[in-house]
């Protein structure tokens, strides 16, 4: 039998502080920046997050342990039960990962999920406050990937005006906290309760973002997006929302696209094609835009 060999990142997890006795690792995938492992331990199972601060996309991993640390205070994220430069240490949750079409069969647990999210959350951060707003992260994308010489160069002054277009019909709402990240695969559902997990964008914004990923990189149909706002809000909603809801869906896909385009430059994590994601996003963004357009009138683009 042929021994395995340890990489540096199994090495690095290895000589942890926080274990108790000896230890069996093994890769977690899914991660699109991040290395991820699951640790098995005397005292149970464990995910280890390694992950170094990555200014081109916003992140600073202080901030995100503050985040998560508050999470599980609020009662939505695992224990936080280790933390070190790059390095964040969890609780294992044993559940479900959520698929598009579990968040579209779970569509009132999650908005009422998110609902609470963003209601008792400020109640837990604590230190200086971060706000996410999409349309900045456009712009500063744009910037990071000009100066970059990224190969989409050429195509920037058109997703700038995009943006600005999509940004003038958004509906004033309260300022909340935002998981700002709502993949499917960061809802697990352990039978009783869906958690949230990544915390590395949340910060202050408002609740049409997060309502927007929801619907957006779960591919949500119309129908169902409609059932989303009504769950969230508590009422059927009127146009101006579900124009700015379908607005806030195109500008996620945007800045989704525009995240790989800044990772084709910057990041390598295994195992990840960056310009397939790319291509990927911006042909769901065309789709959300014809969805948009049919429905409101097409933004100049």
């Amino acid at each position: 039998m042929t021994k395995k060999t340890s990489t540096a990142s199994e090495d690095r997890v290895r000589a942890l502080p926080c274990w108790s006795g000896r230890i069996d690792i093994a890769p977690l995938g899914g991660g699109l920046s991040n290395e991820n492992f699951l640790v098995t331990d005397a005292a149970g199972r464990h995910v280890v997050r390694l992950g170094s601060d990555y200014p081109f996309h916003h992140v600073e991993r202080g901030r995100e342990v503050m985040m998560a640390r508050a999470a599980h205070e609020a009662g939505f994220g695992p224990a936080v039960e280790y933390a070190g430069p790059g390095v964040m240490v969890s609780a294992f949750i044993d559940g479900k990962t959520f698929g598009g079409a579990d968040v579209g069969g779970n569509v009132g647990r999650i908005a009422a999920l998110v609902r609470a999210f963003h209601q008792e959350m400020p109640k837990h951060v604590s230190g200086a406050g971060f706000m996410f707003w999409v349309f900045h992260v456009i712009r500063d994308y744009a910037r990071t990937l000009a100066a970059g010489g990224s190969r989409m160069t050429g195509e920037l002054p058109r997703y700038l005006e995009l943006a600005d277009q999509l940004e003038r019909v958004q509906a004033p709402l309260p300022v909340i906290i935002g998981h700002n990240d709502l993949l499917p695969a960061n809802f697990l559902d352990d039978g009783k309760k869906i958690w949230l997990i990544d915390y590395e964008y949340a910060g202050f914004n408002t609740a049409m973002f997060d309502l927007a990923g929801v619907a957006s990189n779960a591919g949500l149909t119309e129908a169902r997006s409609r059932e989303l706002l009504a769950a969230y809000f508590g009422q059927e909603t009127d146009d101006t929302i579900g124009r700015a809801h379908a607005a806030m869906q195109c500008a996620s896909l945007l800045r989704e696209a525009m995240w790989s385009m800044v990772s084709e430059l910057y990041l390598g994590a295994p195992g990840v094609d960056y310009v397939a994601y790319t291509a990927e996003n911006l042909a769901r963004l065309d789709t959300a835009l014809d969805s948009y357009g049919t429905r409101y009138g097409m933004p100049t683009s």
